[in-house]
């Protein structure tokens, strides 16, 4: 299968396959999980070029439908960016109304929602009256970094596939973090939630702080995150998070996190980055518990 043309590595191989099976009957509905952004974006890519590839089985990726999905120009492919800010209702709605025609070409229309779960609470049931109402030829993607991140009543009618998760020691050559453990640091800063100390003898260390390891950092949070969104939360930060009296405090971490990794994008300092992941989480949920 030709899954490194839309910029899928190896790695998700055994998904890929279970996509490519799929695609035999496809749902109308498919919650794409795990991996980083552009992972999910490039198996939703995938399934696209597979509905719609000119040449039996696998996605070919030069034939002119692969090649336009890549480039994201196909006359069937429709795609809300969740990254780009929060997907709205009049997008949704403008969806809706595209999905009661029929697909223009022989194959499927694919409506990619990259991270969905910057759905409006408007959009979001908005989408859900399109999928209750089934859209011949069309298939729905939603993309998240964990289900538990969506509305329930999308993930419940829809089929979800899950990339392998990002492996923080594979995507570090050997000794590029040091002695650094990116678990560590997700303790101490729920240590730091609890009792405002601690986190910035870490931040402020002198060349202390990489991109990478920021990175890194960041994606430990969001795996306590997800503890916390399943009911496990068994690290100190996912114990953390699931105890906040404020259902309000979870979905402002998440909105937090994503701020944080847009910034490390931007070339933002490192230490300024994790800074603000310390202090914004603080002043809004901090109570010294």
């Amino acid at each position: 299968m030709n899954g490194e043309a839309f910029g899928i590595s190896p790695r998700q191989a055994r998904v890929l396959a279970r996509i490519d099976r799929l695609a035999e009957a496809p749902p109308q509905s498919l919650v794409i999980e795990g991996g980083t952004a552009s992972q999910r974006l490039g198996a939703a890519l995938f399934f696209a070029a597979r509905l719609n590839c000119a040449r039996p089985g696998a996605p070919c990726g030069v034939c002119p439908a692969c090649v336009q999905i890549r480039e994201r120009v196909f006359m069937d492919l429709i795609l809300l960016d969740g990254l780009a800010g929060t997907i709205k209702v009049d997008d949704v709605r403008e969806v809706r109304q595209k999905a009661g025609e029929p697909p223009r070409g022989e194959g499927y229309r694919a409506v990619i929602l990259a991270e969905a779960q910057s759905l409006s609470i408007e959009a979001a049931n908005s989408l859900l009256k399109t999928l209750e109402d089934p859209r011949p030829g069309h298939c729905f993607m939603l993309l998240a970094p964990q289900r538990e991140r969506l509305f329930p009543t999308l993930v419940s009618r829809s089929f979800v596939i899950t990339l392998a998760w990002p492996d923080p020691e594979a995507a570090a050559a050997p000794g590029e973090l040091g002695d650094e453990d990116p678990a560590q640091w997700a303790e101490a800063l729920a240590a730091f939630y609890r009792t405002g100390r601690g986190w910035f003898a870490r931040t402020s260390a002198k060349g202390r702080v990489t991109r990478l390891l920021a990175d890194h950092v960041l994606l430990a949070c969001a795996r306590c995150l997800a503890e916390a969104l399943s009911g496990r939360g068994a690290s100190p930060l996912g114990r953390y998070l699931s105890e906040l009296p404020d259902p309000g405090g979870v979905r402002f971490f998440d909105v937090l996190l994503t701020e944080c990794q847009e910034a490390l994008v931007m070339q933002v300092n490192p230490s300024l980055v994790l800074e603000w992941l310390g202090v914004r989480m603080f002043a809004r949920t901090g109570t010294g518990r």
